[in-house]
């Protein structure tokens, strides 16, 4: 895991993304606390970042860990020639020379710290007490780092080597005055707040403004000449060893042979893609996407139970590799399809809906839960079918029917329900427990079982009979009549269908003779406003018109009347108490 880590680094260092490769050489270290290695890249990080402390701080590791490591002494004089600390630079790559003696990265630090040491005795240096001297002290780094203000300005060079000028000479502050993020980074190293002539906070611009150019009549300033900062020593590049070098080339190979199987694999050369698949993981076993699309070749293939054996390998090393969780759930999505090929019972279901419901909490895929819904309706089927059984339904009804008898209705639901369980196209039951769910007050489930029991067979009188029975009860008097009538098309001499139309012509012509009581005439008229066919005839703009001709022109209504489609609905707001005749 930590050469893993390394080799992430060193991937990152050399693509210049020096935050990222210090966060894997830290996972690393976090890891193997005393390979020498890899503090020593990781101090070549910070110094890429200018952050010198840091780098300096991994450098003296380094060599405690492995004194006798020259390597380990050219990064501390990096870093020590970074702060400025030349002389401390230059005792550091004579220590290295000592071990190394024609080491040429050592030799040339230790001219450029001798170098820098010469031209920095040379120059003024500001007062003991001087203000902006002391602010360019050796933790102005990790300030500006610090500060969100200047945290940007670390990756714009140029003003990288401004701050370096100013760090070895303070004095040349008046060359950089005009370069207003020197002046916001002064502003954060004094912890003063600068602010431009409008009184506001200055804005900070991405690279140094552009120069003025002045009248003829003005007069052209004497310039001081602008000294070239020290040169800070380059990091040497990352220690990579053999082994690593190893790796890296075979991963490559690993990625060829892949891009070799996925070509075999859209070919439908499924074995060829196998062979390439196989080959990729022997060379490099770090990427799981070898094994998942291995196991979705099986999966091609029928080879179910070795397209699971892939996805079971692929998850695990997944999680040893903290792979993306993306590509775990998809291993899994594609194991749970293959236990759903393989299923026959719905006992089977059960494995396959599990791993699906794993791999949702890895990643919620539309894909991973269309193929668990589809999976739980499948199983829900295969039980319906698995527990079909038409002569134990037949005495489960019977059963019903007993305690029905003795007046034990939520006994008989129970085995009506059962007899439903083992035979779901069986009408009768329905009929039945309807029945009871009318003895017991519960008129929308009676209704709902009614109505069920007339779409299995439309032929079936009873299912009328019951439904137009809750209807009356629930006082909907047109609704029940046209249920009657319905049933009366497929046996006109049913008694009890035609004792039901009676009724509720009874109910209907108390309502166009006003002879409702208040309280009845109040239930009746709030019981059909709660109507969605009521609301739509009292919000229909032509009923609106003829109602208003009932009151107001009694010849125009007369000729609205001779319109069954009107009349029917005049009838259904009389039998409503919406409307009454007189």
């Amino acid at each position: 895991m930590a050469d893993e880590a390394k080799a992430k680094g060193n991937a990152a260092f050399s693509t210049g993304n020096y935050t990222e490769a210090i966060k894997h050489f830290t996972d690393a270290i976090n890891i193997a606390p005393t390979n020498h290695v890899l503090y020593s890249n990781r101090s070549a990080a910070y110094a890429s970042l200018n952050q010198y402390s840091e780098a300096l701080t991994d450098a003296k590791k380094t060599v405690e860990l492995k004194p006798d490591w020259s390597k380990g002494y050219s990064r501390l004089g990096a870093a020590h020639h970074g702060l400025c600390q030349y002389e401390d630079a230059i005792s550091a790559y004579k220590q290295g020379l000592e071990i190394d003696p024609n080491n040429e990265t050592l030799k040339s630090g230790l001219a450029d710290a001798q170098s820098a040491a010469a031209s920095s005795s040379s120059r003024s240096r500001p007062p003991p007490n001087n203000l902006f001297g002391d602010a360019f002290g050796p933790d102005m780094w990790a300030k500006l780092t610090a500060d969100p203000a200047t945290r940007l300005y670390m990756q714009q060079p140029d003003f990288v080597k401004m701050m370096q000028d100013l760090q070895r000479n303070p004095s040349n502050l008046n060359l950089y005055l005009k370069d207003q993020r020197v002046m916001q980074a002064l502003s954060v190293l004094l912890n003063i707040k600068m602010q431009s002539g409008a009184g506001e906070d200055m804005e900070m611009p991405d690279s140094p403004p552009v120069e003025r150019k002045r009248p003829a009549a003005e007069a052209e300033p004497v310039k001081e000449k602008k000294r070239e900062p020290e040169p800070v020593p380059e990091p040497e590049p990352m220690e990579v060893s053999e082994e690593e070098k190893d790796v890296k080339e075979k991963k490559t190979q690993a990625q060829k042979e892949k891009e070799a199987g996925n070509a075999a694999y859209k070919k439908k050369d499924f074995e060829t893609a196998i062979g390439h698949y196989s080959k990729a993981l022997e060379l490099y076993d770090g990427d799981i996407s070898f094994l998942t699309n291995r196991a979705a070749v099986y999966l091609e293939m029928g080879k179910y139970d070795e397209c699971i054996k892939d996805c079971d390998k692929a998850v695990e090393r997944g999680r040893e590799l903290r792979s993306d969780y993306k590509m775990v759930a998809r291993a899994l999505t594609r194991k749970g399809t293959a236990l759903v090929k393989m299923a026959k019972t719905s006992k089977d279901y059960e494995p396959a809906i599990e791993t699906f419901q794993k791999a949702l909490t890895e990643h919620r895929n539309p894909d991973t839960l269309k193929r668990l819904n589809d999976a739980e309706r499948a199983k829900k089927e295969l039980e319906q079918q698995e527990y079909y059984d038409p002569e134990l339904a037949d005495k489960e009804r019977e059963k019903g029917n007993e305690y029905f008898k003795e007046q034990k209705y939520p006994d008989a639901i129970k085995h009506y329900t059962e007899s439903l369980r083992r035979n779901p196209k069986d009408a009768r039951a329905y009929s039945n427990r309807a029945a009871c769910y009318t003895k017991l007050g519960a008129m929308p489930e009676g209704l709902k079982d009614a109505e069920k029991c007339i779409e299995l067979d439309p032929k079936f009188t009873k299912g009328y009979t019951r439904k137009g029975a809750i209807q009356f009860f629930m006082k909907e008097f047109d609704k029940a009549l046209e249920t009657y009538q319905e049933g009366l098309k497929y046996d006109p001499q049913n008694q009890e269908l035609l004792d039901g139309v009676r009724s509720c012509v009874q109910q209907i012509n108390r309502a166009s003779r006003g002879d409702l009581t208040p309280d009845e005439l109040k239930e009746r008229q709030a019981k059909a406003m709660q109507d969605p066919e009521i609301q739509n005839i009292l919000t229909d703009p032509v009923m609106g018109q003829v109602l208003k001709d009932l009151q107001e022109n009694p010849k125009a209504a007369q000729d609205h009347m001779k319109n069954p489609s009107v009349m029917n609905k005049i009838q259904k707001l009389i039998s409503a108490g919406i409307v009454q005749m007189k």
